[in-house]
């Protein structure tokens, strides 16, 4: 394979992790390394700032800012929810950005993402193949949702389910200090996979958890619900804590929480949001025993100062892999991790996988690893989340707060320099 020679181009997509912006220190930590990349940008709002050339010049920043990023919340360059769309009947964006790409002489593209953003991968690779522009195209992933097709697991998973299996056990002390009863029901995020709503699971080992845990892969019933309520309470002091996924479904498909809004995003998916306040009042509606509803909305993914180590330093190196794949030639592909146990002891290999695998495709929860009629999930579940939560990685302090990156995103466009 002979050696490509120009620019290469990192763009973040769709909802913020506490470690996406670790994947985006491995890409630049790397590119920056490459003799054959010849200037290293990123994307302001993902696909839009490559359509809009509005990106920043990454050799311009200081490499302790960029290392930084590792410990750093949410999206540094800013994300988006753009769908394109199907190049053979609207080629307008592609066109648009073959001629960026061409303008800017861009021979890497690095998308970091889930499945959407896969999908965005896919069709961007595709185009640049049957235009004839040589660009070499690696998607990274990246979901606390971790509902990726094809990897063990995604980057931003681990983080979030350690930020929700640590809160609900301080939850748990909380809510239970009482002499009085309270059902709290705690909302977490996951549309059609119940991996990070699983993650309550997590903080039962000690005996600090959730008493139910439902999830979107289980047809939910709103009868059943009040009345498993109402059996654990009635064995604990009319005290409960149920933990629900924002996803949950009746049996006839429709969201849950569907009911409270009917406004979509940019792919149509349905907003939600609001559900555990709903399940709140209708079980106090059925009790009149006092309620507590909580939404862990954006805290779960960029809760950064519960980052897990194991997590931070594989974003970074899914980062990194994908430089690596794309200068040895390597194209059309998104890096995937392969979950390797050894004498017990977990590691975690990264691999290349087609990208028209992982685009639009979703990975649920194995129906055996939901236990106990649809209310909690099995030891199978615990020992596949566990070695990923391990270890802490902190941003440095500074006046007793984190101090997380300040990148100076000095414009790369060509016209705004002089």
């Amino acid at each position: 394979m002979k050696k490509l020679v120009g620019a290469c181009i990192f763009g973040q997509s769709g909802g913020p992790t506490s470690v996406i912006n670790s994947s985006a220190a491995g890409v630049f930590a790397e590119a920056l390394k490459q003799d054959c990349v010849t200037k290293v940008y990123g994307a302001a709002h993902g696909i839009k700032g490559m359509l809009n050339e509005e990106f920043y010049d990454m050799g311009q920043e200081d490499m302790k800012e960029l290392l930084l990023l590792k410990n750093t919340p949410s999206s540094a360059l800013g994300s988006v929810r753009y769908k394109l769309a199907d190049y053979t009947k609207d080629p307008t964006d592609y066109e648009r950005l073959l001629e960026v790409f061409k303008k800017y002489n861009i021979r890497y593209f690095f998308y970091n993402g889930g499945n959407d953003s896969m999908d965005t991968c896919n069709k961007v690779s595709k185009f640049m193949a049957q235009s004839g522009w040589e660009c070499r195209v690696i998607g990274v992933p990246k979901t606390i949702d971790n509902d990726l097709y094809g990897t063990d697991h995604c980057p931003g998973f681990a983080s979030a389910a350690k930020y929700i299996a640590t809160t609900i056990k301080e939850i748990n002390l909380d809510a239970k200090v009482y002499d009085t009863g309270m059902v709290t029901i705690i909302e977490a995020m996951g549309r059609n996979a119940g991996w990070l709503t699983a993650s309550a699971a997590l903080a039962g080992l000690d005996g600090n958890g959730a008493d139910l845990i439902y999830l979107p892969e289980v047809p939910f019933s709103m009868e059943k619900f009040i009345n498993d309520v109402k059996a654990v309470c009635a064995k604990n002091g009319n005290k409960c804590i149920a933990v629900v996924s924002e996803g949950i479904k009746f049996a006839d498909g429709k969201y849950v929480s569907e009911a409270t809004t009917s406004a979509t995003d940019k792919f149509g998916h349905a907003q939600l949001g609001g559900l555990a306040a709903r399940l709140a009042d209708a079980v106090k509606e059925a009790t009149g025993i006092k309620t507590r509803a909580i939404e862990f909305s954006l805290m779960q993914r960029c809760a950064a100062h519960l980052a897990s180590k194991v997590d931070v330093e594989e974003a970074f190196k899914a980062g990194q892999k994908a430089v690596k794949l794309a200068v040895s030639g390597v194209t059309d592909k998104m890096v995937i991790f392969k979950r390797v146990m050894k004498n017990g002891k977990y590691t975690c290999v990264m691999e290349p996988m087609a990208l028209e695998l992982a685009a639009n495709t979703e990975k649920t929860v194995p129906q055996n690893w939901i236990i106990k009629d649809g209310t909690y999930v099995s030891k199978e579940y615990i020992d596949y989340a566990l070695p990923l939560i391990q270890g802490d990685s902190k941003a440095p302090l500074e006046n007793g707060l984190p101090r997380f990156a300040k990148l100076k995103k000095v414009s790369g466009k060509i016209n705004d320099k002089k």
